[in-house]
């Protein structure tokens, strides 16, 4: 072992590459015979740096081992000088495994015995540049230099990168000169403009409405059609060519998506992903599809693609038009044909468990002919192999080290669209990318599931559409939004609904939207939110507070006033004769008295709340007890205890009291609300669900989310008391019950019986949501 790790460190490998090397008992046995081989040719044990990368380069990449002395012999004799040649080579060598080998036309297909000076090189790169100049001069060294590169590199595919490089920036440096002050100045983060206002000042500002921050230099995004000038951007031979005809397609229109999986509710962090898709897309003048992501039969039902479409609506926003990834199936199983003949795609046999995390082995078939992957992609279609006997698997290697991604899998369930047409579906690595660029998406906005992932999507994404040579779009990232004390996760929901902890999706202590829409949430509350946190590359977590705060700022101006008693006391007004009856009239906004008005009865019985009253008197109570007196909101009455009734227990039950015009009595130190001839009806008030800030956290809750629920996180009162101003209420109308809270209308009601949920306490309390 320790002369194998010598021996590979000798033709350059570092010691931690050496030993990683030796894991791979194949790549390291054939590194040992291509080491030797090459010894034997030069004569020597001696291999300089350069051509003992090329042979690992070489050795790592082959699958067929007879071809490994023809390829050594090739390098070692440095007809193969560089990686550009050694892909080509292998390239040959794979689609071409008959015997004998033409040798020459493998050694025309890999570049062998073409120069190229450096003078033709620098004429290249003239032509080139000046090509550009007008933009060069204009951008300056924030001009896209992948660019140039690019086209030089096609225009001479042999030629040397690092000398190819090295003319570039020396031209580059003749026209423009050396950078100034302002070309050092770091680049603009690709993000949107931050509030940098502590939380606890969050709305004592005046924030930017969401069109403001997704409109002009709050974002610096590219230009529909600039997407060459975007960092990472990968540039081909064809890219301008292509984005010249999407151009010709969109008339340079803005066009954005929100592809959801139709597998569960959307949730609070997907009203962020709405406002900014649709959000920017408005902003912009443009277009905002909305593209269900329907590839996996087994979770997608109805009613969650009807939910997504209600939810979006309910946000204010009308999709362009209304697609599915399905509707792509039949271009996208061609394209993958394509992938294929193109030598990026295989039919592999690995099991699924064999293919979990990042370290995997590479596919033994990962090799294999394009001929034969052709033929097995196609019994795949038609249904010859058994679910997870074979699935399609592209050639890439992502930065986070995950290899070979799968880009079709094998599944005999009926698609809800489709039918049994299919049993082979694409996955989301393989279908996002090339949907964006079917439909011509401009900015593929996407939630960036964890920090250190910002570009890793964002590179895969270009490579596919590279590697087919179509459309590519630009894929923006953007943190996800987080709340405490909740979990948004489809599969712990459908826990928390199995195991009867709530309801349904709908529950109003969760948050998925239609729980907030049942609670009683205003969709322009929600957007307000998504504003105020602003879509920033960074994951924002922030605290179910800050939400009920946008929530009030909104019903205060809209949920029109109305008086309810949850726990009723009975009040009879002894000076008032049984019949008295009269109209007390009550604005629906007290502070716009112009806003209007409903009329209300007041009689000889009302009602108020238990514990409006005290028969004791305590310090610092200003309501109602027996030595004083409170007045009555609206009403123009001051009453006074003069008799407490009780039942066998003790309990108060009813207190007889006597009235005076407000006009003629003391001023109370109180007004207390009431109801006479009210409408029985039930109320249902909401607490956090769970008891810690973060229930998913093993560290904070070692037993799990399940262990940390809130006992008491729903109160029902069934016989509460509301006025007769709501008879006519429908389903998800908002009111504010005076001293109580904001409260809606629930799906629960009926025409006998009003059903109200407390959306949120008229005031902010950090035990309650």
């Amino acid at each position: 072992m320790a002369d194998l790790v010598i021996l590979f460190t000798s033709i350059g490998l570092s010691e931690q590459k050496a030993k990683e090397t030796l894991k791979n008992e194949v790549l390291s046995s054939a590194l040992k015979d291509a080491i030797a081989q090459a010894q034997g040719l030069l004569g020597s044990t001696d291999i300089d740096k350069a051509t003992g990368t090329l042979l690992y380069s070489m050795v790592s990449r082959l699958r067929e081992p007879r071809r490994l002395a023809f390829l050594t012999q090739h390098i070692v004799q440095r007809k193969i000088t560089t990686e550009l040649q050694v892909s080509a080579a292998l390239d040959y060598v794979k689609s071409h495994p008959q015997d004998p080998l033409d040798e020459k036309a493998f050694e025309s297909a890999c570049g062998v015995g073409v120069v190229i000076t450096p003078e033709e090189i620098e004429d290249t790169v003239e032509q080139i540049i000046r090509k550009h100049k007008e933009q060069l001069l204009s951008e300056r060294y924030r001009f896209n230099m992948g660019l140039l590169m690019g086209e030089v590199r096609a225009a001479m595919k042999w030629a040397d990168g690092k000398i190819v490089k090295n003319e570039v920036d020396m031209q580059v440096l003749h026209l423009l000169g050396p950078k100034t002050e302002a070309d050092l100045e770091k680049k603009p983060k690709v993000d949107f403009q931050v509030l940098s206002v502590p939380c606890d000042q969050w709305f004592k500002t005046e924030a930017k409405s969401l069109m403001e921050q997704l409109r002009g230099e709050a974002l610096k995004f590219h230009k529909p059609g600039e997407n060459y000038k975007t960092e990472g951007y990968v540039v081909t031979p064809n890219t301008m060519n292509l984005l010249k005809q999407h151009l010709e397609i969109t008339g340079g229109q803005v066009r954005t998506r929100f592809p959801p999986e139709p597998n569960g509710i959307l949730h609070i962090g997907h009203a962020k992903a709405i406002n900014f898709n649709f959000g920017f897309a408005k902003a912009n003048n443009g277009i905002c599809f909305l593209r269900y992501d329907d590839t996996n039969p087994e979770k997608e039902e109805e009613k969650y693609f009807t939910a997504i479409r209600e939810m979006v609506e309910w946000l204010g926003y009308k999709p362009y038009v209304i697609t599915h990834a399905s509707d792509y199936f039949q271009p996208l199983y061609d394209l993958a044909v394509e992938l294929i003949r193109r030598g990026h795609a295989y039919v592999c046999h690995q099991r699924g468990e064999e293919l979990k995390g990042h370290n995997v082995p590479s596919s033994p078939w990962r090799d294999r002919p394009v001929a034969e992957s052709l033929v097995l992609f196609e019994r795949m279609r038609k249904g010859m192999f058994t679910e997870g006997e074979a699935t399609l698997r592209m050639k890439m290697v992502m930065e986070d080290g995950k290899m070979d991604p799968v880009a079709y899998r094998i599944k005999y369930t009926a698609h809800h669209r489709s039918g049994d047409t299919w049993c082979i579906y694409p996955t989301y690595d393989y279908t996002h990318c090339l949907c964006d660029s079917i439909e011509h998406i401009t900015h593929s906005l996407c939630t960036k599931e964890f920090q250190a992932r910002q570009y890793l999507v964002r590179s895969s994404y270009f490579w596919l559409c590279n590697a087919l040579d179509v459309y590519c779009p630009v894929q923006w990232e953007y943190g996800r939004l987080n709340l405490t004390y909740t979990v948004v996760s489809k599969r712990k929901i459908i826990k928390l609904v199995e195991t009867g902890v709530v309801r349904d999706w709908d529950d109003p202590r969760l948050f998925t939207l239609t729980a907030l829409r049942r609670r009683g949430f205003p969709p322009e509350a929600i957007n307000n939110f998504c504003a105020r946190v602003g879509v920033t590359v960074s994951q924002t977590t922030t605290e179910p507070h800050l939400l009920e705060a946008c929530v009030r700022e909104v019903l205060n101006d809209t949920a029109p006033r109305a008086m309810a008693v949850l726990e009723p006391l009975r009040v009879t007004i002894t000076n008032l004769p049984s019949n008295a009856q009269s109209d007390v009239r009550v604005p629906d906004f007290p502070a716009d008295e112009s806003r209007g008005s409903h009329v209300v009865p007041f009689s000889k019985t009302i009602f108020i709340e238990e514990n409006d009253f005290r028969e004791v008197m305590e310090k610092g109570f200003k309501r109602l007890t027996p030595e004083q007196p409170v007045g009555l909101r609206h009403a123009g009455y001051v009453i006074s205890v003069q008799r407490v009734i009780k039942d066998a227990s003790g309990k108060v039950v009813e207190l007889e009291v006597t009235c005076t015009s407000s006009d003629s009595a003391e001023k109370p130190k109180a007004f207390i609300h009431w109801v006479s001839q009210p409408l029985q009806c039930e109320v249902r008030l909401y607490e956090r669900l769970f008891l810690h800030k973060n229930p998913e956290d093993a560290t904070e809750v070692p037993g799990g989310f399940l262990s940390d629920i809130n006992l008491h996180s729903l109160k029902v009162i069934e016989s509460a008391l509301v006025d007769r101003s709501v008879s006519t209420a429908k389903v998800f109308d908002k009111f504010q019950f005076e001293r109580e809270g904001y409260f809606s209308v629930d799906p629960d009601s009926t025409t006998e019986k009003l059903v109200f949920n407390r959306t949120v306490m008229l005031k902010e309390d950090p035990g309650k949501i």
